[in-house]
């Protein structure tokens, strides 16, 4: 479990996260939604310590990440996977590459049991035999797999994803959404995702999160959203009549 209590975070005096308090749970896809300059990638960066808050404290399994130094935080660092926007892979090394870099960065895996392990997660995205392909020769969806790959090549307890869907089409977001639900189940993960695609929250949102204007106005379900009363909720997810009229379908 992530917890995050009473979050802060401004910059030149502009209060972008005002006093933020959630969890994140394990074996749950945890999404954080919001609009764009909302917040939500300043908090998930916070969450990872890629940007330091003003107040509030963070814990990783009941250990507080927000009072270690560099080299403390470094075990806790260990145990995150991350899905980046676009994938994010290097241009210059191949499939198998890509996904040796964590492990050769922080495992003591010998050669073999890299090797093993890269095969391992290329099978489990459904990429067997895609080893020495480079990113350019993949589709857009092999890429986010290729991604999914070296995220959970260091087995993490804590998985986050921003903007997974991004660039997909349709039925390419759904694979790499029921691959993400999948290994979220599969590993008990403490996954995090950031997205602005509501067919993804409405579909895989175990537990979500809405930040309006730096503020966490809503937490829920799936369900739950469908019968939220927040204004600035349902104008995010329903922002038409058309998505309003899916709404009542989907509650009934």
């Amino acid at each position: 479990m992530i917890e995050v209590k009473n979050i802060s975070k401004s910059f030149a005096g502009n209060a972008v996260l005002k006093n933020i308090t959630t969890e994140f749970y394990p074996g749950k896809v945890n999404f954080i939604i919001g609009r764009s300059g909302s917040g939500k990638s300043v908090l998930t960066k916070c969450i990872v310590g890629l940007m330091e808050v003003d107040q509030g404290e963070i814990f990783f399994d009941k250990r507080n990440f927000t009072v270690l130094d560099r080299w403390d935080r470094k075990d806790i660092r260990q145990e995150m996977g991350m899905l980046f926007q676009g994938s994010a892979l290097f241009s210059s090394m191949t499939v198998e590459e890509n996904i040796l870099f964590p492990l050769q960065m922080f495992s003591s895996f010998s050669k073999s049991e890299m090797l093993d392990r890269v095969n391992v997660c290329l099978k489990r995205v459904n990429l067997e035999g895609k080893n020495h392909l480079y990113p350019s020769e993949l589709s857009g969806g092999m890429q986010k797999r290729t991604g999914i790959a070296r995220a959970i090549a260091m087995n993490p307890r804590y998985l986050f994803c921003d903007e997974p869907n991004s660039g997909l089409d349709p039925q390419t977001a759904i694979v790499i959404d029921n691959l993400i639900r999948e290994i979220t189940y599969e590993f008990n993960s403490t996954t995090v995702v950031i997205s602005h695609d509501m067919n993804s929250v409405l579909e895989t949102g175990d537990h979500i999160n809405f930040i309006y204007q730096g503020e966490l106005t809503w937490r829920g379900n799936k369900t739950e959203i469908l019968h939220t009363e927040n204004e600035a909720l349902n104008n995010f997810v329903f922002p038409s009549k058309f998505m309003q009229q899916i709404r009542e379908k989907l509650k009934g």
